[in-house]
């Protein structure tokens, strides 16, 4: 910068300071002095009693907070801030159910996918127990539930819901095969 342009930022600078020397320190102080006739810089007059009732308010709410009596947290659909992002996630819905609605969407194997009479697709699944179990859109597993269906492409998405704080969305939507799709690749 050369000194040309320092000047009008010099200017300014004490124009800016002497606007504010002349300005009142506490404005409404000023506003009260003149309302009643009095000197702006004169000593402010006893206080009121809700001026007092303002006053202890406010002291009992900073009591309560510091006791933790009033503070509440609300994530609004947010990730708690204070849980570490590295720690692992597990669910925790309470007791699992017996069968498949008790089965997580990593225990289970498409075995097949069939046409129901009703013109509906159902998908067939062996689960870790070793016995079949059928189900269609919108049957739900422990933590899961069947979006689609697609028999051409051999393919039952899940919409599985995830708890991980790493993660944008509260789900992730898992791809059953029934031919994985390593198996897809080394036969082409």
């Amino acid at each position: 910068m050369s000194r040309r342009d320092l000047i009008p930022i010099a200017a300014a600078a004490v124009l800016v300071l002497l606007a504010a020397s002349s300005a009142p320190a506490f404005p409404q102080d000023a506003a009260n002095a003149e309302a009643t006739g009095g000197d702006a810089g004169a000593v402010a007059s006893a206080p009121t009693p809700t001026d007092s009732a303002t006053v202890e308010t406010i002291l009992r709410q900073q009591e309560e907070l510091l006791r933790g009596e009033r503070f509440a947290y609300d994530p609004s659909g947010r990730r708690d801030p204070f849980r570490s992002l590295l720690e692992k996630v597990t669910l925790t819905k309470g007791p699992r159910p017996k069968g498949i609605a008790g089965m997580m969407v990593a225990e289970i194997q498409l075995v097949g996918i069939v046409r129901d009479d009703r013109g509906g697709d159902v998908g067939f699944f062996m689960g870790p127990d070793a016995k079949g179990y059928f189900l269609r859109v919108g049957d739900e597993v422990y933590d899961g539930t069947v979006i689609s269906i697609d028999p051409r492409d051999g393919v039952v998405m899940f919409r599985q819901q995830v708890d991980d704080p790493r993660l944008i969305k509260p789900y992730r939507d898992v791809a059953k095969r029934l031919v994985p799709e390593d198996e897809e690749n080394s036969n082409e």
